[in-house]
């Protein structure tokens, strides 16, 4: 966790929320999060009920992200050699464009973990910054910390 104190000159602080806390003399607390191989953990039958239940989506549209995601295999290629193909259950195209919009609209239920904490969350693919705006004599951390946990769960 970092505890920022603004001490630059925000050109456009009306449109950079730590820069608009400093012009109010408060500090950002910051927790920066990057999930690990979080890409290739997602569950395919998760991903579309999610999906479905979650954000509407209707029978076409799941049929054509579900086509997406099936029958991929990968093979690994070492020393000259190539290992046999194997089919891959699990995860999202990284080299995509629409496989981190999966992984966001995956993971767009924590948001209400951090909401509850009463901070804010920007999140690109699988890397996501906790911040919650406070004065000077209230920089514990604590509610940094305990959201940071649940999120993770």
């Amino acid at each position: 966790m970092l505890l920022t104190v603004c001490t630059i000159s925000c050109r456009y602080a009306g449109h950079l929320p730590v820069c608009t806390a400093c012009t109010t003399r408060q500090v950002t607390l910051l927790g920066l999060l990057d999930l690990f191989v979080a890409f290739n953990c997602i569950d395919h039958d998760h991903l579309l009920q999610r999906l479905e239940h979650g954000f509407c989506l209707g029978d076409v549209v799941l049929w054509l992200i579900h086509s997406f995601l099936s029958d991929r295999t990968q093979q690994v290629a070492y020393g000259g050699q190539l290992s046999t193909t194997r089919p891959l259950l699990f995860g999202v195209p990284q080299g995509s464009i629409l496989g981190p919009l999966l992984y966001i609209l995956y993971t767009a239920e924590p948001e209400h973990v951090v909401t509850q904490h009463g901070m804010c969350l920007l999140q690109y693919a699988d890397d996501s910054q906790l911040y919650l705006h406070v004065t000077v004599s209230n920089t514990s951390g604590s509610a940094v910390f305990c959201c940071m946990c649940q999120y993770r769960q």
